[in-house]
């Protein structure tokens, strides 16, 4: 138990230390499983990761990858730019990483084989973490960086199974019958209520349907969970059970970063082996980039999705450990991983900004098309502009259209936009931070916009763009925190309010009204 609490008290300083440089935290858990690794020993600590912290990353990913599965759709993932951008890609990687492996690392070609296959997987956790703290797992580009994920998740099982001479037994058939199981996960989420029953019912569909129970039919726990998420996808609380597992699978989540630190520390060879694999990091996102424009996305989309998949996966070590012939190779895959981390984390943080300077570049690779992630030019005869259209963005345009306006909401969610265009609202697909749809739309009629995202950098982004394309109508937006209104502020709109506050002046409002009705009434 003492390790565990100065594994912890590790992760704690430094995912402390990662905030005033600007990195996020996971970066700092990887660091600080190294430093474990590298001075654990001195002061009496293993040098490797206990079965308490195991145990704990296991159900950190379990439960990340359930709330991933929550946000999906199942026909996203046999969209054509998912399925064969995801196959494409690991072929190509098997043809370009085999023989560069055999020629450097290995006499064996099914060792350089199986290496090639390690690299050619995408992080699963990495992307999901960092589409996740930016609230971009429902745009289209995260969507389809997830929904690539899957199908790479999908080939390794079929690797592993093939390589290790463990194929799935007839029990794993019963795959297939899951979406029977739907009507009765739909009238457990029912029955949940809100409070700390709602968190068990998703650590019981999570962890022990999903995880323990495709164990047992021979699949992996980790499909099993994504699965159980994307059965419940389409229940009106899914959004919610998500919502209330949030900070327990955080905290599990630190459990998988420490021990991918703490993997092993490598010799000279492995160094090497990780220096080389760091190096080929921008060819595996640049393969990528031009599938997804081979298959009609458009530049940003394509940029954003291949930064968010450059990343080694830590599924290629569950295939190295799982292959007897490629576990010498298990401690260097590990180091390639933590180095693809350390990369691909502060390189996605900035994903946004990197786009726009090398934006001009990239739209030269553009195909002459009708572009599925295509955004609107023209907004008709809207007088209100609404981005962000969840909760308080919905709540706005029902009391817009009640005041007599003409708002039109904007989301990132294609799925959620189509939702409220089915149900008669004028919401259309779009992204306030992409520089496209600000290059092309037309403000003229637009006499108010409304703020409703929930993602910081999105609201600062829209505020600034509509004060540089010369708006001058008022800029309303909500804030989740109140270290955010005056940066808010600050980037143009003219009035900000706090979220939680708010909706307490409102409650004081109605109960004022309330009781001076009464008054009235018994005057």
């Amino acid at each position: 138990m003492l390790f565990e609490v100065f594994a912890v008290s590790a992760a704690f300083f430094f995912g402390l230390a990662m905030r005033p440089i600007g990195l996020p935290p996971l970066v700092g858990f990887l660091a600080a499983g190294f430093a474990i690794n590298a001075f654990g020993p001195r002061f009496g600590m293993p040098a490797t990761t206990g079965p308490i912290l195991d145990y704990l990353a296991n159900l950190g990913v379990l439960m990340l990858l359930f709330t991933v599965g929550l946000k999906l759709k199942l026909r996203q993932i046999g969209e054509p730019q998912v399925v064969g951008g995801a196959l494409l890609h690991f072929a190509f990687s098997i043809a370009i990483f085999t023989p560069m492996a055999r020629l450097f690392f290995t006499n064996d070609w099914t060792v350089a084989l199986l290496i090639a296959i390690a690299l050619g997987f995408s992080s699963t956790v990495l992307a999901a973490k960092m589409l996740e703290a930016k609230r971009e797992l429902g745009n289209f580009h995260g969507r389809t960086a997830i929904g690539i994920l899957i199908v790479q998740d999908v080939i390794a099982l079929v690797v592993l199974a093939i390589f290790s001479g463990k194929v799935p037994g007839p029990w794993a058939l019963l795959v297939f019958a899951t979406p029977l199981l739907r009507p009765v996960l739909f009238r457990i989420l029912d029955y949940a209520g809100h409070d700390e029953v709602l968190v068990l019912t998703g650590m019981l569909l999570s962890l022990v349907i999903g995880g323990v129970g495709f164990e047992l039919i021979g699949l992996k726990g980790e499909i099993g969970a994504l699965i159980m998420g994307l059965l419940l996808s389409t229940h009106p609380r899914a959004s919610e059970l998500s919502n209330s597992l949030w900070s327990l699978k955080e905290v599990f989540l630190v459990g998988f970063f420490l021990s991918i630190g703490m993997s092993g520390l490598p010799d000279w060879d492995a160094m090497v082996f990780a220096l080389a694999a760091g190096l080929l990091l921008p060819l595996k996102g640049a393969l990528f980039f031009f599938l997804l424009i081979a298959f009609g996305l458009r530049a940003r989309t394509s940029f954003l999705t291949a930064l968010s998949l450059t990343a080694y996966s830590e599924f290629g070590l569950i295939v190295a450990a799982g292959i007897p012939s490629a576990e010498p190779f298990l401690v260097p895959l590990a180091i390639a991983v933590s180095v693809s981390f350390l990369i691909a984390a502060p390189l996605n943080r900035l994903a946004h900004p990197l786009f726009e300077r090398f934006e001009d570049r990239l739209q030269v690779y553009e195909r002459p098309m009708r572009h599925p992630d295509e955004q609107p030019k023209d907004l008709g005869d809207a007088d209100v502009l609404i981005f962000g259209m969840g909760r308080t963005g919905s709540a706005a345009y029902h009391e817009l259209v009640e005041a007599g306006k003409r708002p039109v909401g904007l989301d990132a969610d294609t799925y959620k936009a189509e939702a409220h265009a089915e149900a008669g609202r004028n919401v259309i697909f779009a992204d306030a931070e992409d520089s496209n749809f600000w290059n092309s739309v037309r403000l003229e009629r637009i006499e108010a916009a409304i703020l409703a995202m929930d993602d910081i950098e999105a609201k600062l982004i829209a505020a600034r763009t509509l004060r540089a394309k010369g708006f001058k109508g008022p800029v309303v937006s909500h804030a989740l925190f109140e270290e955010h209104v005056g940066m808010i502020s600050e980037a143009g709109a003219d009035q900000t309010y706090l979220t939680m506050q708010e909706a307490g002046r409102s409650l004081a409002i109605h109960a004022v009204e309330e009781m001076a009705g009464k008054i009235t009434k018994t005057e």
